[in-house]
Parts: structure tokens; C-alpha cells; sequence
């Protein structure tokens, strides 16, 4: 049995890599190849292409970028033809990976998408693209099957794939004694993108420097997912020129670590949330984007929050209300991450959250025992399994369909004439 992957984000890697585990695991002569990363090819999976690299946001740039995607679409659409696999399983990236789908489809294979886009809280009307192209929408988010099979579309719950990673991660126990410290902790975690880097760290240094006025007794560390990541963050804290009394280090590929060590954060949103619920730590979130950006979204987004564990608050998608979500405004101290989705400067008030946490231990408290709540409730792991499990009971069960004929339309008009 062959599977194709097509994987395009640093967090998709990880959720592939312990998939192709778990389908190895229960079927031993299973072959993964495809798109994907090195978490992936760790895992077995023989890679045609390293799409994390291609791993960009927004429009201008995806437009750049461009060729190279058409590039992966027609290779995809030759193997298909010539090596056709029984599955395609997709992971994230939807824009590119719609057109997976799309050749899939045409060659008759069936697809998988393992982790659905989230269409419900920015593009509803993608859905009908997913009713097309995608045989088995696997959800991560216990609202969405709902969401999804009262439009037409195939949908069943196996739960968050990212507990399945964080529930297997060892911690680098030597790195955590060198690190212990009676001194305060708050991480910094800006992003697994470039671009992420590059809009949020600003703001989060200068939040930082806020604190510190407030809460002389404190320590910071930045979390790089890339030596690039790393580099970036070192110039930006050169450039921001922070009083020399802050310490400040930059630590590559140890973002488990400082969540562990952190008394609190200060994230990018992301699937990194999940990871701060699972190890309950008072966070705010910010995600700062361009004016332009801002509006756009104003129209496009149809969910209160951008954040996963404020959104997983509720059983049910609840109806946005006008405008950004305003952690400061009444009733709001319930959520459970402040988050700030903006095009302005609110260093000030990501400062002031984290300066209650290191002040107030009581309310600190309040907020751990909130999202332990929230993890007993949804953080139970084995959606790696789950999905391993739907997958190869659907392809056992069902034949693969024929594969299409290959043939040009002045073959096919002479095939017809001598018949």
C-alpha cells in the first residue's frame, strides 16, 4: 500500500511524522512518500520535496513564489499518472494543497485531509471546495464535524494530532537543570515563520522592557525555531537597544523547554497554544499584521477569536460580534489567553498582563486552573492513532477506484473510429 503526503507547515510536519508512525506501526509494508519536511522523512517518508521551506504567508509573497508551487503541482500530477498511489492524505497549507486535491481527484484516487483547514473562521465558502475534492475531512477541533457534515461534507472527529506530539516529547533534562532558577521566567515565542519573526518580535521586546520597569525581577528567553530564526533575533534585539540590566537569551529548538521552565508567555497565535494549554501556562497572545491586512480580515474572519484554545472553549462555533476581540473590555477576563489581533502598537497592555501574573500569584492560579479544565476536557491524545485507524479501514474497505485513462484527444477519436 502506497500513500502520498503533501505537507507544507513545520506543525503539519510533526502531525505527518507520528501519522506515518502510527500507520506503520499497524501496517508494516505501508511506502509514504511525497511533500513534507524532515520530521517526515525521519518518520519513513520517502520526501520528493522539502515543503516546509515553502512555508510563506499573504498574498504577495505566495505570489512570488509562485512557479515553484505550479513546479510541485505538475510533479505530483506525473506521479499520480505514473506511480498512482491508493491515497493522498493532506496537512495544512490548503491553498497549495487544493490542487493536490484537484489532481487527485482526476486520477481518480481517494483523498484524505488530515486536520481540516479551519474554512469556518476565515473562508466559509471553501467549503464547497472541500465537499468536491476531499473524500474524508479528519477534524481536530470537536465542533467541526458538525460544522462540516451539515454542508454536505464527509466528516469525522479524531482530535488535536499537536497532544499526540506534545504528550511523546522528552525534555532535554540537562538543558532544564542549566536553565533552573529562582528567578522568574516569561518566554517569548514569536513564531515558527520568518514572517511571523519579523511582525511580532518588535512588539514582544518592547512588551518585555515593560514588564521589566514594573518587575525588576524577571529573566526573558526567545524561543527560534530556526538558527535563521535565531540570527533575526539577536539583530532585532540589538536594534530595539534595551537596557543592559534585561536579560534576554535566544535559545534555538527548545520551545518545549522554555514553556516548561516559563511562569508565563508571551506567544504569536498558533498551534503553540495547544502546547501552552497542555502545560497550562498563563499566556498572552499577539498577532500583529499590516493595516491593509487588518481590513481584509475584518470581512474574511467569521470567529470571535484567532486563537485555538479560546476557541475551544465552547462546544459550538459561537456567532462573531463586530470588530476585533478586545481582551480590556468587560466580561473578556474570562477567556483564556488575552489575545491581540491588530495592526497597533499594544505592547503596553501585553506587558500589563504578564506583570499580573508575576504580581498577582492568586490570579496566576485562577488561570492555571482554568486551562487545566480545559485540558482534562480535550487533551486526551491518540489522534495520530484515530486517523491511522480511519485511514486504512476506508482504503480496506472500499476498492480504489480504476485509474483514468491516459490518452490525447486525437488517441481517444481514433480509439472510437476503429471500435
Amino acid at each position: 500500500m502506497k500513500i502520498f503526503f503533501s505537507v507544507g507547515e513545520p506543525s503539519g510536519d510533526l502531525h505527518g511524522a507520528n501519522l506515518i508512525r502510527a500507520l506503520r506501526t499497524r501496517h508494516a509494508a505501508i511506502e509514504c512518500v511525497g511533500y513534507g519536511g524532515p520530521e517526515m522523512a525521519s518518520a519513513g517518508c520517502q520526501l520528493h520535496e522539502d515543503l516546509t521551506k515553502l512555508a510563506v504567508m499573504w498574498l504577495l509573497n505566495v505570489i512570488l513564489h509562485l512557479h515553484k508551487f505550479w513546479a510541485l503541482v505538475s510533479r505530483a500530477d506525473r506521479y499520480f499518472r505514473h506511480n498512482r498511489p491508493d491515497a493522498v492524505v493532506l496537512i495544512d497549507y490548503p491553498g497549495f494543497n487544493w490542487w493536490i486535491a484537484r489532481r487527485a481527484k482526476a486520477h481518480g484516487i481517494p483523498v484524505f485531509y488530515y486536520g481540516t483547514p479551519q474554512i469556518w473562521g476565515w473562508a466559509r465558502w471553501r467549503v464547497k471546495k472541500l465537499r468536491r475534492l476531499v473524500d474524508h475531512a479528519l477534524c481536530k477541533l470537536p465542533f467541526e464535524p458538525q460544522w462540516y457534515s451539515e454542508r454536505g461534507c464527509n466528516a469525522t472527529y479524531i482530535g488535536h494530532p499537536f497532544f499526540d506530539e506534545v504528550r511523546r516529547h522528552q525534555f532535554d533534562e540537562d538543558f532544564l537543570k542549566e536553565q533552573q532558577s529562582d528567578v522568574p521566567l516569561v518566554a517569548i515565542l514569536p513564531g515558527s515563520r520568518t514572517q511571523e519573526v519579523k511582525a511580532n518580535l518588535p512588539s514582544l521586546l518592547k512588551a518585555a522592557q515593560r514588564v521589566h520597569e514594573k518587575h525588576a525581577r524577571v529573566r526573558f528567553a526567545i524561543a527560534a525555531f530556526r538558527p535563521a530564526h535565531a540570527e533575526l533575533a539577536w539583530q532585532m534585539l540589538a536594534e530595539a537597544s534595551l537596557p543592559s540590566e534585561i536579560a534576554i537569551d535566544v535559545h534555538i529548538r527548545r520551545t518545549p523547554e522554555l514553556i516548561h521552565l516559563a511562569h508565563c508567555t508571551m506567544s504569536v497565535s498558533g498551534s503553540v497554544s495547544l502546547e501552552l494549554l497542555y502545560h497550562k501556562k498563563p499566556t498572552v497572545i499577539l498577532y500583529q499584521i499590516s493595516p491593509l491586512a487588518n481590513l481584509i480580515q475584518q470581512f474574511m474572519r467569521k470567529v470571535e477569536y484567532i486563537t485555538l484554545v479560546n476557541l475551544l472553549m465552547h462546544e459550538r462555533l459561537r456567532p462573531r460580534k463586530p470588530g476585533n476581540y478586545d481582551p480590556d473590555r468587560p466580561g473578556a477576563e474570562e477567556v483564556l489567553f488575552p489575545e491581540y489581533l491588530t495592526c497597533a502598537d499594544r505592547s503596553d497592555d501585553i506587558a500589563r498582563h504578564v506583570t499580573n501574573w508575576l504580581a498577582n500569584p492568586p490570579e496566576r492560579r485562577r488561570k492555571i486552573e482554568q486551562l487545566a479544565q480545559l485540558r482534562e476536557r480535550i487533551a486526551s491524545g491518540g489522534a495520530s492513532g484515530r486517523g491511522a485507524d480511519y485511514i486504512l479501514e476506508a482504503l480496506l474497505r472500499k476498492p480504489a477506484s480504476p485509474p483514468r485513462p491516459h490518452l490525447s484527444g486525437y488517441q481517444l477519436a481514433n480509439a472510437g473510429r476503429a471500435a
